[in-house]
């Protein structure tokens, strides 16, 4: 990476979320939070060879966050001057003084605050020259197109690098934040002619590069599944299980995390109100919640207030244990604070012992799901229906690829219905799970 790294060190971060505290009690706030982070990065894209891309990146931002009582402002700024951080200070307060009460503002409880520090080995720089970026993307799309003359065309081969470093503080003397980095390698290409022309894609992301998958092998694996869609067949509308591939199990479990989370609760806009301590999944369903993982991609000491995470079991044999809640929406419940502001941490689904294979083959006969499209999910009735891409499968082995289909049911008996987890777990981001075989739903084809 051309950059030189952080223009600020943590110790001026620290300095200037003081200053922003000190300036907004004097001003007249009963309570203060702020958060100043500086990122930076470089993405390269290769197109059939050449260089389609090339982008540099660096920005800077603060949040201020002030309360008068239960009145509450927020402004922002981008300037790290002094005087635009104390303006930005008066422009939150000057909003609080013209908002409503609410009960539910404010702070959290001191006792719940992280205290300390805590390394979790998040911070991986890349020193990547741009010329070598350039050759690895190159590398990465030779490989997909190596694989067969049939893979005709490309949407290109990435490689981008990013780090970023951030403090987060409050007015109870809570003051903590860390540097952290993501890399990232992915292939997109395109097979078949005419009118037949499948796509497909593969990538990798870790938070060292040395964890990231070779470039050959990313690109020949996206070659590979762009060929297996080749000659898609439409099937008839149908009733049978339906095998989501690790990358849209992770999606599947996200629909679950939005729905059990505070905002969709307390604005009751959820199809599971109520379903603490109720079945919601199968009984082969755990779900743990671990945000101290080294390396991992979601992993953090504290949420976005500031509250100290914790290890927890959020399902257990399908009995929902907890939801997904901040300070605010804890309050807002009259529950207890999760340290979920700002999302979940490495959510963990238990694997089972078969592999994508192996799930394929317990399910005999139904489709594979490869690719979702559109966002055909309703959370206030669960209702769920979204197009898709796969293969059908027969007597537990894939006969051909299927397309212009479309997967519907219904969430609440989706989870319920899931017969088994895989033993492939991806992990991407903030939910490591593998592929989902679910008992049935609705597939409408020809």
């Amino acid at each position: 990476m051309s950059s030189q790294g952080f223009s600020y060190s943590p110790d001026t971060l620290r300095s200037m979320a003081q200053d922003i505290l000190d300036h907004a009690a004097s001003r007249g706030a009963s309570a203060c939070e702020t958060d100043v982070s500086e990122g930076f990065g470089q993405s390269v894209t290769v197109r059939r060879g050449e260089v389609e891309t090339i982008e540099y990146n660096r920005d800077k931002g603060v949040g201020v966050t002030v309360y008068v009582g239960r009145q509450r402002g927020y402004a922002s700024t981008s300037d790290f001057s002094r005087a635009a951080l104390h303006a930005t200070v008066d422009a939150a307060l000057s909003i609080a003084r013209f908002t409503a009460p609410d009960e539910a503002a404010g702070l959290p409880e001191a006792d719940l605050l992280a205290r300390g520090e805590m390394d979790l080995d998040l911070h991986h720089p890349w020193p990547l020259p741009v010329e070598e970026a350039i050759e690895l993307a190159r590398r990465c799309e030779a490989a997909a197109f190596a694989v067969s003359p049939l893979v005709k065309n490309s949407e290109g081969a990435s490689v981008s690098a990013h780090e970023s470093h951030f403090v987060s503080a409050n007015s109870l003397g809570f003051m903590g934040g860390y540097p952290s980095s993501r890399h990232y390698l992915s292939c997109s290409v395109i097979a078949g002619e005419g009118e037949a022309m499948q796509r497909d894609d593969w990538y990798s992301t870790h938070r060292n590069a040395t964890d990231l998958a070779e470039p050959e092998v990313i690109g020949e694996y996206a070659a590979r599944r762009a060929l297996s869609r080749l000659k898609a067949r439409k099937i008839p509308t149908c009733e049978v299980p339906v095998l989501f591939e690790a990358p849209l199990a992770a999606s599947l479990i996200g629909n679950f995390v939005y729905a059990v989370s505070g905002g969709s609760l307390y604005r009751k806009s959820s199809f599971l109100l109520d379903s603490l301590e109720t079945q919601v999944f199968s009984s082969q369903v755990h779900i743990s919640e671990r945000p101290h993982l080294r390396r991992g991609l979601a992993s953090s000491p504290f949420d976005d207030d500031g509250v100290a995470t914790r290890d927890r079991e959020v399902v257990e044999a399908g009995v929902l244990k907890g939801y997904f809640l901040s300070t605010y929406s804890a309050r807002k419940l009259g529950m207890a604070n999760t340290g979920n502001a700002g999302g979940s941490h490495n959510l963990i689904v238990r694997p089972g012992k078969r592999d994508l294979v192996g799930l394929a083959a317990l399910m005999g006969r139904g489709l594979l799901v490869t690719e979702l499209l559109g966002q055909g999910v309703n959370y206030v009735t669960g209702d769920y229906s979204r197009g898709a891409c796969g293969y059908w499968v027969e007597d537990g082995e894939i006969r051909y690829p299927v397309q212009e289909i479309t997967i519907a049911g219904n969430l609440k008996a989706m989870l319920r219905g899931i017969v088994a987890v895989g033993s492939d777990v991806l992990v991407r981001g903030s939910k490591q799970v593998g592929s989902i075989l679910v008992d049935r739903m609705t597939v409408a084809g020809a």
